[in-house]
């Protein structure tokens, strides 16, 4: 193959010449190509070399389907693997390396593996490193991760900046060829919101490379017309280089803007990449279709390309694929591309034509060989000649070029992304598209209309029905009166017979026809099989190109229809999204939102040291003048809520309202404990399980009117819960009338706890507060000093008399200020979350420390509230099991340091006196660790088997991890008012 450039034709600007490197040589290019097309004009053939095989691998299309020429843009920390050359806009400066070869991609060791292939059949890797064993971790493992992957990323940090938008419309049209031009100009014209979103960088899609004159003039013009108009409607957005890559719940699209990637010097102030979140109320995607290669003998070599791919270089980019083409056609598409390139003065040498009888004409001068096929090409890094069949008779035909059509198949993978399959259409022998709702419809070659007039008519008119949905006058749209049209029909040709070298189904992966043989003899011959037996359709490509042909094929040695193979699950992302983008602005300090309690500020006046807990920035002790160790700003925040009383910001805690006739009857199900017969104006504590009985959440449940309740959740697991809730009213139970809504963030909540809490609460609370009016586990709504509405509930997580008082977010702190005044004369001090977990572990109280996920209630101490009296509820059924009724589980205990000089720390592990560290000895685990100031001694709640019947045992404590060992005493894990007198005073 000698590509070269046209000396005229193209829409590039030649008046603007652009310099370039690849692999280090300096190339040259103009405003307007790719990176492909600046190569294919300076004769570079060979850009890449194939995953498994490391063969030599040229430019096979014009877009984003691309299997070989995938590169690395940029360099340093700006490094882009894996980019597709093809959709790669060049930019003066632009750096790109080719990948997967060493040690240069023309002399490439790798490339050994292809004189090995016969060893390195589909499924190889299943069959080998089998032997010996010990060399799967030494040498195996190494070797093939090393060889895995393409491209190489650099670990620098990324210096771009990315970002995240939402959009909104009442119309997204996906491409901007005849039908999606069409279709957004009809909605525009109505008066709709517009989104026109295009992958190029230039709109106007097929019509860009097209030679149909319409009107008279040529498509591009056309396309510009139109392109012009739309910008002048207020209600249109155009995004060109923008890639839609998914479709999701609600009518909700992904995709990502390539806002800086061509640009050679980046702007600090705006993003390289930015990712959209589409909310549309109807979609048209007008995605067109993906001509098909042929699978025929030495199908791979560098200068084999789409037929399209041909005509798209040589219309748009004014670059020609050789100076002697053969094309190999089973359909029309093949003489579109003899009549383009003849028209550029570029010679058609032959046109191979697998059917034996069509009415299409070829140029003036093109050798036709009708009912011919290609056996096998001939060269190394560049074609030279290729081997044509017919009737059993072999010629060798020289060209430097061939372009190859096999068909059309519609983009329909949006469309089938949400769990719709794709319906094989035996009349165009394509898969279409599902049908998707009014939601999202398929228009233009994407819906099978191939004809370039057909094309307008359908994007039209799907827009013009979707105009009527809205109750709009539909604007007018006069299709362009159309050129000369071709024929698009073509002959299924899946496989060409009497191949003499491989012919490639998947070209980045390697995989050939033989392959899928193998897989289908072997017992793979679903297609979801063979695709993981073979790799095919597992590259970057996602099988875009090749997925329809291995289709086929194992339909032919199956016997069967292509719709009884079906096709492989389709999934976002339609094409690779990079992590910058996805992740956004998400980065550092903003990797997550950081969360600051409504009394956050009432905190910081009062001396607070903060921590990161999950989201959330809570207060975690607030030392005071001459306090040297947070120990001791602690200690001191304990003995004070014990002797008098303390204020802690609780506001954190996940608060759910619960609303419905059937709000009773949900609760009773979700929780493990009873809820049904709940008092309004009483709480109770509430125990969530998994499904396999083990406990999933803690927290309190208050009914606050008869079909009103309100939940709290652990400040981790507020959003789990909710989604928790969501599947059980939606999945489970979708009868239940039931609605809830998180108001987390609604409330600001301070626990006010000790001997003194009442005398203190009392003094800003208009409400009788007293034992008999507001006892143990009261919960309603009270009427604060100057008249402020509040929520007070009579729970405890300190063992002490205690109170939590929830007002609106906004009143927080006020009330706060106002509780410190009033509480002052009392001894009252601000504790923070170390105290409050000093003060839960002295009393007994679990979190998640101790309920991580292997905890039963009963290993928990909390089997006395599973409502087994009850229907039914999440986790009843597998609760029962022997595993987790065994008596030899590990059960919460208490332990008591019986070595004062030693500490002990969570996660260190029990072993009876005596016993020898190991698996088979092990009795346990400590989950939560102390001080107690109350006791003067370092406590512990731990798991330990058996643990209630063991109270009183001298137990170690082995930690060889910080290499500490200690003993301690098992006991009772109430350490603090046993009797709970405290709680009920």
């Amino acid at each position: 193959m000698t590509a070269y450039r046209l000396a005229s034709g193209g829409l590039i600007d030649r008046s603007n010449t652009i310099g370039f490197t690849f692999d280090g040589a300096n190339l040259s290019g103009h405003a307007g190509d790719t990176l492909a097309s600046a190569l294919l004009a300076n004769d570079r053939l060979l850009v890449g070399r194939s995953f498994k095989y490391h063969r030599p691998r040229g430019i096979v299309t014009a877009g984003p389907s691309e299997p070989n020429a995938l590169v690395t843009i940029g360099t340093g920390a700006r490094r882009d693997p894996n980019t597709k050359a093809t959709v790669a806009e060049l930019y003066d400066g632009l750096a790109a390396t080719s990948q997967n070869r060493w040690p240069s991609l023309a002399f490439d060791i790798g490339a050994v593996n292809d004189r090995l292939s016969r060893f390195l059949s589909a499924g190889f890797y299943y069959k080998t490193f089998m032997w010996p064993a010990v060399f799967w971790e030494k040498v195996y493992e190494p070797l093939i991760r090393r060889a895995a992957g393409l491209g190489r990323t650099d670990l620098p940090r990324d210096p771009d900046a990315y970002e995240k938008s939402w959009a909104h419309c009442d119309l997204l049209v996906v491409g901007s060829g005849p039908a999606g031009l069409a279709a957004a100009l009809v909605a525009a014209r109505s008066g709709l919101r517009v989104i026109l979103a295009e992958q190029d960088f230039a709109l106007g899609g097929a019509l860009l490379s097209e030679t149909t004159r319409l009107d008279g003039e040529a498509s591009f013009v056309f396309a510009r017309h139109a392109i012009d108009e739309l910008q002048g409607h207020p209600g249109v957005t155009l995004l060109s280089r923008t890639t839609v890559f998914g479709w999701y719940d609600d009518n909700v699209f992904g995709a990502v803007e390539r806002v800086q990637k061509h640009s050679a010097t980046i702007d600090a102030a705006r993003p390289v990449e930015r990712l959209w979140r589409i909310v549309a109320k109807h979609a048209i995607l007008a995605t067109g279709a993906e001509e098909r290669p042929l699978v025929f003998g030495g199908n791979d070599r560098p200068g084999i390309m789409m037929a399209s791919a041909a005509s798209t270089y040589a219309n748009r980019f004014g670059v020609a694929a050789g100076r002697s083409v053969a094309i190999f056609t089973n359909g029309s598409s093949g003489y579109r591309t003899a009549a383009d390139l003849s028209a550029q003065g570029v010679p058609v040498e032959v046109l191979i034509d697998s059917r034996t009888e069509a009415a299409d004409r070829a140029p003036d001068g093109v050798r036709v060989m009708r009912g011919g096929s290609i056996v096998d090409t001939k060269g190394s890094k560049r074609l030279r000649a290729v081997v044509a069949d017919r009737g059993g008779f072999e010629e060798l035909i020289p060209c430097d070029a061939l372009a190859m059509s096999g068909g059309w198949s519609p983009v329909i993978h949006l469309a089938c992304q949400r769990g719709g399959k794709p319906v094989w259409s035996q009349a165009l022998q394509a898969f279409l598209a599902p049908d998707a709702g009014d939601g999202l419809v398929m228009a233009g070659a994407a819906a099978g209309h191939y004809r370039l007039s057909e094309c307008f008519e359908d994007g039209a008119r799907k827009a013009a029905a979707v105009v009527e949905m809205f109750g709009r006058p539909v604007a007018g749209f006069e299709r362009p009166v159309v050129g000369e049209e071709i024929d698009p029909s073509f002959t299924a040709l899946w496989h060409v017979p009497g191949a003499k070298s491989k012919a490639f189904v998947d070209f980045q992966n390697d995989v050939h026809g033989k392959d899928l043989g193998l897989a289908l003899r072997e017992g793979f011959g679903h297609v979801e099989h063979a695709k993981r037996y073979t790799t095919s359709g597992m590259a970057t490509d996602q099988g875009k190109l090749g997925n329809i042909n291995a289709i086929g094929i194992l339909a032919t040695m199956r016997g069967v229809s292509p719709a009884e193979v079906g096709t492989t699950t389709f999934r976002p992302f339609y094409s690779p999204v990079s992590f910058g983008a996805l992740a956004g602005p998400a980065r550092d300090e903003h990797a997550m939102p950081a969360r600051r309690s409504p009394l956050h500020g009432w905190a910081t006046r009062h001396g607070a040291v903060f921590i990161d807990a999950g989201l959330w920035y809570r207060s975690s002790w607030f030392p005071k003048a001459g306090e040297k160790t947070w120990r001791e700003s602690v200690d001191r925040e304990v003995r004070t809520v014990r002797e008098h009383a303390g204020l802690c910001d609780v506001s954190t805690l996940g608060k759910i309202e619960v609303f419905g006739p059937d709000a009773a009857e949900f609760l009773n199900r979700l929780y493990c404990n009873p809820v049904l017969k709940l008092p309004v104006g009483k709480a109770r504590y509430g125990l969530m399980l998994r499904e396999d009985g083990m406990v999933y959440d803690d927290g309190t449940v208050s009914r606050l009117a008869e079909e009103h309740f309100l939940v709290t959740t652990t400040t981790a697991m507020a959003a789990g819960v909710l989604s928790h809730m969501e599947f059980a009213a939606q999945a489970l139970w979708p009868e239940l009338r039931v609605r809830f809504l998180s108001v987390s963030d609604q409330w600001a909540q301070m626990s006010i706890a000790g001997p003194k809490a009442r005398t203190i609460l009392q003094a800003v609370v208009e409400d009788d507060l007293s034992d008999a009016a507001f006892p143990f586990l009261a919960a309603r709504e009270v009427r604060l000093k100057g008249n402020l509405k509040a929520r007070l509930f009579r729970i405890s997580f300190s063992g002490e008399l205690a109170y939590e008082l929830a007002v609106p977010a906004s009143y927080g702190e006020a009330v706060a200020d106002a509780l410190m005044r009033v509480g002052a004369p009392h001894g009252l001090c601000a504790y923070g979350v170390e105290a409050l977990n000093v003060l839960r572990i002295e009393k007994g109280h679990v979190t998640h420390a101790e309920l991580d996920g292997r905890v039963t209630p009963d290993d928990a101490g909390l089997g006395r509230m599973m409502g087994t009296g009850k229907p039914d509820f999440i986790g009843k059924r597998l609760s029962t099991r022997f595993g987790l009724t065994a008596a030899d589980r590990a059960q919460l205990v208490g332990l008591k340091a019986l070595e004062a000089d030693k500490d002990m720390r969570a996660g260190a592990h029990l072993l009876k006196d005596g016993a020898k560290p190991s698996t088979i000895n092990d009795q346990g685990w400590v989950s939560s660790v102390c001080f107690s100031p109350t006791l003067g001694t370092h406590i512990a709640l731990a798991f330990l088997k058996s643990g209630r019947e063991r109270y009183g045992e001298k137990i170690v404590v082995w930690d060889q991890l910080r290499g500490v060992e200690t003993f301690a005493e098992v006991c009772d894990p109430v350490f603090v008012d046993p009797e709970n007198r405290k709680l009920t005073a």
